[in-house]
C-alpha cells in the first residue's frame, strides 16, 4: 500500500485500530499526519484515541459478532490491534475472507494475544531461550508445577493480561493462593488459566523495538532501534530509556532472537520484543505486535518515534530507526480515583531542562492508572532518568 488517499473523501486510506489508548492515540495522529483517514474503537468511550481520530466507534471487542459487524460497515482497508482483548479468531476469519487485511497478520494478532501462544511458538517451534514455565488451570496445577520443578521464586502471570495486571513474584508457599487470586482478577478475559515462569537472575531486561519494513527495493527487511532498559514494579512500566548499554555480543543475540520470533509472525509494523539479560546470555520473554509502553521515550530520543514507525511500516512506506538523543520517560499516575480530573503543575514540570509532558487525556482515572508520562532528553541517560523523574513528580493530578 504505497499510493494514500484523501481523508473523507472517495479515494481515502482507510485504518481502524482496535483499542484507542495512549498507544493508539499516537499511532492514529502518525497517521493522520500521512493523511490517512481514521477508525478509532475502543470498549468505553472518549477514549484517548477516539478524541483525536475521524471517527469514533465503542463496541466489546471481544465478542465476534459485534467486531465482525463493525468491520463490515466501516470498510477499512487495514485493521490495527492495538489491545489484547480482541476476538482474534474473527480477525482470523475476516482476513482469509479477503475482507480485510490485520496488521501485522491475523496469525500474529492470535498467537500474541495470550501468552501460551507466543510462548509456545518461541520455545517450542523456533527453540529460542527462555525461562522454564508450565500452563496451569487450577491452584492446585500451579502449586504441583512450582514443586515439580518451576521452584521458587517464580512469577505468575494470566495468559491474557496487559501492563502488569494480574503478575506477581512467588517468593515462598504462602504466596501462592494470593497470586492465583490475583492473575484470576487481573486477566483481560476471564480465562482461568496462568503461566508460572522460573524466576531468571538476569542483570536487566530490555524491550528491543524491532520493525518489518519495506525497503527501497520493495522486499520487507528487519530494523530494530536501539535498546530500551525499562524498570517495572509489579510488571508495570514506570520508567524507561534510551539507549541501554550492552555488550555486542548479547545485542547480537537479542537481535537474533527478536529477527528469528518476529519473521516467523510476518507481516508489516513494528514489535516490542521483552529480552531478560545477564552477561552475554539473552532469553526471550514477551512480545507485542504494536508498539509498546516501554517505547514511550523514543518520542524524544529518535527521529521517527515508534508509532511513526508503526504508522509507516504498515503503509509500506520506508521507516528510519535512527537515535536523535539519549533520552528516558517516566510514568505520571492519575493518584486518584475520580472523574474528570485536572493537573496542577505542568508549567513546573516543563521548567525541568530539556522535558516535555503528555497527558493522555484518559475520562477516568485511578489511584495507579498511567495518565501521562514525562520525556526528557539529554546528552546522557543518567541526566535524562533523573530529568524526566523530576518532571514527573511536579504533575499534581487532583480531583476537579
Amino acid at each position: 500500500m504505497t499510493t494514500l488517499g484523501t481523508p473523507l473523501s472517495p479515494s481515502a486510506t482507510r485504518v481502524m485500530l482496535l483499542g484507542s489508548g495512549e498507544l493508539g492515540k499516537e499511532v492514529l495522529i502518525a497517521l493522520q499526519r500521512l493523511g490517512v483517514e481514521t477508525i478509532a474503537v475502543d470498549r468505553y468511550e472518549n477514549a484517548p484515541g477516539q478524541q483525536v481520530a475521524h471517527h469514533a466507534r465503542t463496541i466489546t471487542m471481544s465478542d465476534p459478532d459485534q467486531l465482525k459487524a463493525l468491520i463490515e460497515a466501516e470498510k477499512p482497508q487495514l485493521v490495527v490491534p492495538e489491545i489484547e482483548a480482541i476476538a482474534t479468531p474473527m480477525l482470523q476469519q475476516l482476513e482469509d475472507a479477503g475482507v480485510v487485511r490485520v496488521i501485522p497478520t491475523a496469525r500474529a494478532a492470535r498467537l500474541t494475544m495470550d501468552r501460551e501462544g507466543i510462548r509456545r511458538l518461541a520455545a517450542e517451534t523456533l527453540g529460542v531461550p527462555t525461562s522454564p514455565y508450565k500452563f496451569c488451570d487450577s491452584l492446585a496445577e500451579l502449586q504441583a508445577a512450582i514443586d515439580g520443578g518451576i521452584g521458587y521464586p517464580c512469577i505468575v502471570k494470566p495468559v491474557m493480561s496487559s501492563s502488569g495486571k494480574g503478575q506477581s513474584k512467588i517468593d515462598g508457599p504462602a504466596d501462592v493462593q494470593k497470586a492465583w487470586d490475583y492473575a484470576m482478577a487481573g486477566g483481560r478475559v476471564s480465562h482461568g488459566r496462568v503461566i508460572v515462569e522460573g524466576f531468571i537472575d538476569f542483570d536487566y531486561e530490555i524491550t528491543l523495538l524491532t520493525v518489518r519494513a519495506q525497503g527501497t527495493d520493495g522486499a520487507v527487511q528487519t530494523q530494530f532501534c536501539e535498546p530500551i532498559g525499562h524498570v517495572q514494579v509489579s510488571g508495570d512500566y514506570v520508567e524507561s530509556w534510551q539507549p541501554h548499554p550492552m555488550s555486542p555480543v548479547a545485542l547480537q543475540k537479542a537481535q537474533d532472537i527478536a529477527r528469528a520470533v518476529t519473521s516467523d509472525l510476518g507481516g508489516q509494523g513494528l514489535f516490542g520484543v521483552e529480552l531478560f539479560v545477564k552477561g552475554e546470555q539473552v532469553w526471550f520473554s514477551e512480545v507485542s505486535p504494536r508498539p509498546h509502553d516501554t517505547g514511550m521515550v523514543t518520542m524524544t530520543t529518535q527521529w521517527q518515534n515508534e508509532f511513526e514507525l508503526h504508522a509507516r511500516a504498515i503503509l509500506g512506506l520506508p521507516v528510519d530507526t535512527g537515535l536523535k538523543s539519549p533520552g528516558a520517560s517516566a510514568v505520571i499516575y492519575g493518584g486518584v480515583d475520580a472523574t474528570g480530573i485536572a493537573f496542577d503543575g505542568v508549567a513546573q514540570a516543563l521548567a525541568v531542562p530539556g522535558t516535555d509532558v503528555r497527558l493522555f487525556g484518559k475520562p477516568e482515572s485511578f489511584v495507579k492508572r498511567r495518565m501521562g508520562v514525562a520525556l526528557a532528553h539529554a546528552a546522557d541517560v543518567d541526566t535524562a532518568r533523573r530529568n524526566a523523574k523530576e518532571a514527573a513528580s511536579r504533575v499534581k493530578p487532583r480531583q476537579a
